[in-house]
């Protein structure tokens, strides 16, 4: 049953380390634990490029952890804690180096996973679980965290920490003429996830033949760099290549800025949910109704089902919850009719 922490100030920790969606979908649960603890004394214990993107996060003491550290890197964290002692530890991430991370944070409680969801022995780690139900998104998941301590997420609200002058950059980037921005963020850290990129850049030139903007945006790594020189290449008409232009704290501002993102399921996509742009988002290798845009997927493709029969021989109702298909070639189930189809549902609906 859960039980209410103590009213005055309780001491929470959340440990979620990563990836930047992921810490996008935790956001809400700090908006929830602050409504229901005012006075809360409240850490997260969160990853170095999901800090950047977070930083400014009221209401919140970030303490980072680098995973490169290792071993070194959680006795560190350990010394950085001594003398605290937190009331609930609500550990989400079933990770094994987060596992073990989590027995360096002293906690009297320790929320956990239900066991449907735990892996890499989670479970010798938490002392509590929040209720198993099969089925939600990722965020209602991780909402959950906040019901063994007598509260309910009943709101989801995410208020990103995006500062003015980040709002100032992506101002800069292109007029405000009256026409549709698609912005398209290619890049997926799980590269099976990934489309082809010529048919990013047949999307793009009937976006552009639309009358839209087409924007290009990504991080400094070599594969996005390589990506996005290889949609130009491909594409009749030239888009505006914001590619490793942007930090982390100007890519929500960005994404906003667009009527519309095209994505595989990524930190972008997520991020841009959460700024209120619509996603166009293309899913064959992971489950929308899972990790898809928590706010509307309407203007998604959904080839989950037929790579589950592909792939694993079983519609995608007999796997279980949160199943990933990431195979070589899942991703070309995701058709350019597909993906224009749904851009034209976006056009219809707005205009």
């Amino acid at each position: 049953m859960p039980t209410a922490l103590p009213p005055a100030a309780p001491s929470i920790c959340l440990l979620r380390l990563s990836a930047l969606g992921d810490v996008t979908h935790v956001v809400p649960l700090v908006r929830t634990l602050r409504a229901g603890f005012p006075d809360a004394d409240l850490h997260w214990v969160i990853g170095k490029g999901e800090r950047r993107l977070l930083e400014g996060l009221e209401g919140v003491t970030f303490i980072e952890y680098d995973k490169r550290s290792g071993l070194a890197g959680m006795r560190a964290l350990r010394r950085e804690l001594r003398g605290m002692r937190f009331d609930a530890l609500l550990q989400m991430q079933v990770a094994a180096r987060a596992n073990l991370l989590s027995a360096f944070i002293p906690a009297r409680r320790r929320v956990g996973y239900d066991r449907a969801r735990s892996k890499d022995g989670h479970g010798l780690f938490v002392n509590e679980r929040i209720p198993d139900r099969p089925g939600i998104h990722v965020l209602d998941a991780l909402g959950s965290f906040c019901e063994p301590l007598g509260l309910q997420q009943t709101q989801v609200r995410w208020d990103l920490p995006v500062p003015e002058d980040a709002h100032a950059w992506a101002r800069a980037q292109w007029p405000d003429d009256g026409r549709p921005t698609l912005v398209i963020s290619p890049c997926s850290s799980h590269v099976l996830r990934n489309w082809r990129t010529e048919r990013y850049a047949a999307v793009a030139d009937h976006a552009m033949s639309r009358g839209w903007r087409v924007v290009l945006c990504g991080g400094r790594s070599t594969l996005e760099r390589e990506t996005g020189n290889a949609i130009i290449a491909a594409m009749h008409e030239q888009p505006l290549d914001l590619i490793g232009k942007d930090t982390l704290k100007q890519l929500p501002a960005l994404l906003q800025r667009g009527q519309l993102l095209m994505s595989p399921d990524s930190g972008p996509m997520h991020i841009a949910n959460a700024m209120g742009t619509k996603v166009l988002g293309l899913h064959a290798a992971s489950n929308p109704a899972r990790s898809g845009p928590y706010s509307d997927r309407r203007y998604c493709v959904d080839r989950y089902d037929d790579a589950a029969r592909h792939y694993r021989g079983k519609p995608a109702f007999e796997l279980p919850w949160g199943t990933k298909i990431e195979q070589d070639g899942v991703m070309d189930l995701v058709t350019v009719d597909d993906a224009i189809a749904a851009f034209e549902r976006y056009v219809a609906d707005h205009g």
